[in-house]
């Protein structure tokens, strides 16, 4: 080993040393426990597929899990099979009814909507959920299916131990402001605009 790589090392090793003091201090630093409101949003693939991640984590963790699908119909997706396997320690709910362009029915998204919301509610208030996610939430938003000062006023009275995950493009703004962590997904470049189909596994 040379002498200036003796030195390049021992640099490096001072340095990530003052970052790792850095980082620490920034970590202990931080005391509050609380159960967060978390919005995915943004035009890009992916929204769902983060919480689902997030459901895997507090599921491996041995907690108990609520998903609560908006709009989208009851489709045999790869996710809703394998979580199926956590038998009671998860809470699947897929109400809607299908986008709106394929029911073509305002009454009858509205319906489903608040059918939807209805079952969220009674898993919000069930001490056993720590996790609660509601899928394309903002879409109901969105199209004002729902209201959304009610639903604000609903997720703002949970309990202060219960992290909700909501998703769907155009999170409305005081969603935006209520949330503790918002992620914008982007579109750099998908697949489908190549004439790429939906496929297993990948999509459902």
């Amino acid at each position: 080993m040379t002498e200036t790589t003796t030195d390049d090392d021992a640099r490096h090793r001072e340095k990530m040393a003052k970052r790792k003091a850095v980082q620490d201090a920034e970590v202990a630093s931080k005391r509050i426990e609380k159960g967060l409101l978390i919005v995915h949003t943004g035009p890009g693939k992916g929204k769902t597929t983060a919480a689902l991640g997030l459901v895997l984590r507090m599921l491996g963790r041995g907690h108990r899990v609520g998903v609560v699908q908006f709009i989208k119909g009851a489709w045999d997706t790869g996710e809703a099979r394998a979580l199926k396997s956590f038998g009671d320690q998860i809470a699947w709910h897929a109400l809607g009814e299908g986008f709106t362009w394929e029911t073509q029915d305002k009454a009858r998204d509205i319906a489903a909507c608040r059918k939807a919301w209805d079952t969220a509610k009674a898993l919000m208030a069930d001490p056993g959920i720590r996790l609660l996610v509601l899928d394309e939430l903002n879409i109901a938003l969105r199209y004002d299916y729902l209201d959304l000062d009610a639903v604000l006023a609903d997720l703002a009275a949970r309990r202060p131990d219960l992290h909700v995950v909501v998703t769907g493009r155009n999170a409305k703004p005081a969603l935006i402001e209520a949330a503790d962590l918002v992620t914008e997904m982007g579109s750099v470049k998908h697949h489908f605009s190549a004439g790429v189909k939906a496929q297993e596994g990948i999509e459902f």
